[in-house]
């Protein structure tokens, strides 16, 4: 069984990694996974649910007791259950009360305290005990919840964490008389978690834009006028009103009106779409002028929006190297540093029979700088900014592990039909044989196409306009890549490739036109020949070049057409590699051939338009749907999904990761040097506690601060 929770107010990534580890470890639970973008606990295991939800809100509350936990109703934007006394549980609204009005004026309160003290310390030669009064009444304003945190936590056996380290160095430095400094850690360290909790929620911003697409209603029309139901109330085939300005609840065909939809919150583009009678419309977008009449396609939990949530919902799910590398790291390095302060502050008094004090201060200042707070904070927010800045240029990644793989692209093989091309399939000429007409060989070709759903089979049927008559088709087998042989009024009609008609043994011309030459026999002879032709996507050539620039090493292109137009569209395109007239399982096979050639470390990527291709773009390192606008097989089947047909948003997609990327190796960096060189410091004796406060907090506020630059691309 599996139960989601909603975790209201969370905004700490370690907190929520340590959640996560205690509530797996729970009995019952098989596996748990805290999803901080979207404030939620899923959590698989067997037994009672009410039991479930003690021990996990017990769990929660352990580290977080401002945390509101309720259960998570699927689809609902406050997730208010029937009884619940929680008036507002937006992700934002509970966010801002927990950290805004509890410990902004508290850090307030104590910061003034704390300033009175050291002002009147300045102007007067205050009393010991008096200096001791003002900072104490600023260090318990400030760090009660802390030291309340750490000895909760070493009750239950979890000691090495940032409480008890800020707490054990405070009261440290309380015992040598650093009372100024013990109370500015607290201080700082209070700022410092509060602009993270600020900046983690910047961070989720961006992508919690997207859970605005599913809108609270629907405006059905029945036999007794309209009524405003909830989208999850109406069934396919039902018919919806939208009128000017609203979002659209569910994904379903023009019946009446014409519009312009705004698609930005989808796709990331600007300009309006155009939408008539007949049209394909998808929930998210917004109906910007007319009045339209639907017809519902797809029912609520199957549309374009609820998918999209989905997948953006469980982005944090799926954890990037670096991140499990910080998670790990945190895991070993506080024990070790605590073990390291304990040292330092015992074994140089016994062994140089110095006195305690100083070694203590040390051990002190120690501890302070140890903490890994910049580090578990900044590389978590890292990616969820990444994931949020993909999201608004119209790019969803499936996780962090998938928007750092991008960056270490060297090989990206392309599809070519709706991917570089448009996949609009037209026909551009017609030649016949054997005294046959144009005509007779259309029609010919279009009834025994007339079953498939095939870009080139539909393309001949558009041509043909007129309605095909189905029941003239005794027999017909679609051979995949290949054609369709079918049984017309008792005749055997042969449509398809080259390669199909001499595995037919049908003689005839072969044409070596740039397109898709298709080639008609009837009864095992040859009738005609019709050339279908594609067309090149604008920028097409753009993203080539400009991928290649990114230090893309090689690009291919596989496709089931033939080897004329294959090689064309790889001229005009400046690939390095194509592979032609293949069929869907030897499209896999050669992408595991191209694997094993790239560069030891780098990744491979398969773009593709996500209908035909969802082996391929499972088994690539990074799959990449694009153009896959209200298309479910895209939307499983890849990593990274490009809402737009556009490959330049390719470019974009590799830009954000690599700049991700950039982020996180410098906050590694930054932060280990720092903190490697004011530990020697300290242990030396040549850092006192307002260097390690910068050691820090300073340090941790530098990385989240550079974290956030990534928004911002």
């Amino acid at each position: 069984m599996q139960k989601t929770f909603l975790l209201k107010g969370l905004d700490c990534p370690h907190c929520a990694g340590e959640i996560e580890k205690e509530v797996s470890r729970l009995s019952g639970v098989s596996k748990a996974n805290v999803n901080l973008i979207n404030q939620t606990l899923t959590v698989s295991f067997e037994g009672s649910e009410d039991e479930l939800f003690k021990m996990i809100e017990k769990t929660v509350h352990s580290h977080e007791p401002g945390v509101v936990v309720s259960e998570h109703l699927a689809n609902k934007k406050d997730d208010c259950h029937e009884g619940c006394d929680c008036h507002s549980h937006t992700a934002d609204a509970h966010g801002d009360h927990h950290t805004d009005k509890s410990t902004l004026p508290r850090i307030i309160a104590g910061a003034a305290v704390f300033a009175i003290g050291i002002a009147l310390g300045l102007i007067t030669d205050l009393n010991t005990y008096i200096k001791l009064a003002f900072m104490l009444a600023a260090y318990l304003i400030l760090g009660t919840d802390i030291i309340i945190k750490a000895l909760k936590n070493i009750i239950k056996g979890r000691v090495f964490d940032e409480n008890f380290l800020m707490t054990l160095s405070t009261l440290g430095a309380f015992a040598i008389g650093e009372y100024p400094e013990a109370a500015a850690v607290m201080l700082f360290y209070q700022i410092g978690e509060y602009f993270q909790a600020r900046a983690v929620r910047r961070s989720r911003r961006s992508i919690e834009e997207l859970m605005e697409l599913c809108p609270d209603f629907a405006h059905l029309i029945t036999e007794n006028g309209i009524q405003t139901v909830a989208p999850e109330t109406v069934s396919v085939g039902d018919i919806i009103l939208i009128k000017p300005g609203e979002r659209i609840p569910l994904d379903g065909t023009v019946l009446e009106g014409v519009s312009s939809l705004d698609t930005k919150a989808l796709t990331g583009e600007a300009l309006p779409r155009h939408v008539e009678v007949g049209d394909e419309v998808i929930s998210g977008c917004i109906n910007q002028s007319g009045a339209l009449t639907v017809k519902v396609s797809k029912s609520f939990e199957n549309s374009t929006a609820s998918k999209i949530l989905e997948l953006v919902e469980n982005a944090s799910a799926k954890k990037a190297t670096a991140e499990n590398f910080i998670t790990a790291f945190a895991r070993y390095y506080t024990p070790a540093v605590v073990i390291l302060a304990a040292l330092l502050a015992i074994i140089p008094p016994l062994a140089l029979g110095t006195g305690w004090t100083d070694w203590l201060h040390r051990a002190m200042v120690f501890l302070v700088i140890s903490c890994p707070c910049a580090l578990v904070i900044s590389i978590p927010l890292t990616f969820f900014g990444g994931i949020g800045a993909a999201s608004r240029h119209g790019i969803l990644v499936k996780g962090g592990n998938y928007l750092e793989a991008l960056g270490k692209l060297n090989t990206v093989v392309f599809d070519k039909t709706g991917t570089l091309t448009k996949g609009s399939f037209k026909v551009s000429s017609i030649d016949t044989a054997n005294e046959c007409s144009k005509d007779l060989v259309l029609e010919y070709a279009a009834k025994a196409e007339s079953l498939s759903n095939h870009p080139i089979a539909r393309s001949i049927i558009e041509e043909y306009g007129k309605e095909t008559n189905t029941k003239c088709i005794s027999d017909c087998k679609e051979i995949a890549g290949r054609g369709v042989i079918a049984v017309i009024d008792g005749k055997s009609v042969t449509v398809g490739s080259a390669e199909m008609l001499h595995s037919c043994g049908i003689d005839f011309p072969k044409y070596n036109d740039t397109g898709t030459n298709i080639y008609v026999a009837l009864d095992n002879v040859y009738i005609g020949h019709i050339l279908i032709s594609d067309e090149i996507k604008p920028d097409s050539l753009d993203a080539v070049l400009n991928i290649k620039r990114l230090g893309i090493e090689k690009t291919v292109m596989l496709t089931g057409d033939g080897e004329l137009a294959a090689r064309t569209v790889a001229d005009i395109l400046s690939i390095d590699e194509y592979h032609h007239s293949l069929l869907p399982h030897e499209k896999l096979e050669k992408l595991e051939m191209i694997d094993k050639q790239k560069s030891v470390g780098g990744t491979l990527a398969f773009v593709g338009d996500g209908i035909n291709d969802a082996p391929v773009l499972a088994r690539a390192d990074v799959g990449i749907a694009m153009g896959a606008l209200g298309s479910d097989a895209a939307i499983e089947a890849a990593d990274v999904v490009l809402m737009t047909d556009e490959p330049s948003k390719l470019v974009d997609a590799i830009n954000i990761s690599k700049a991700t990327r950039r982020i996180v190796i410098q906050n590694i960096v930054i932060t280990l040097t720092v903190k490697a060189a004011f530990l020697t410091l300290g242990a030396f004796g040549l850092a006192g506690m307002w260097e390690a406060v910068f050691g820090d907090v300073g340090v941790a506020l530098i990385a989240v601060l550079n974290s956030m630059r990534i928004l911002k691309k």
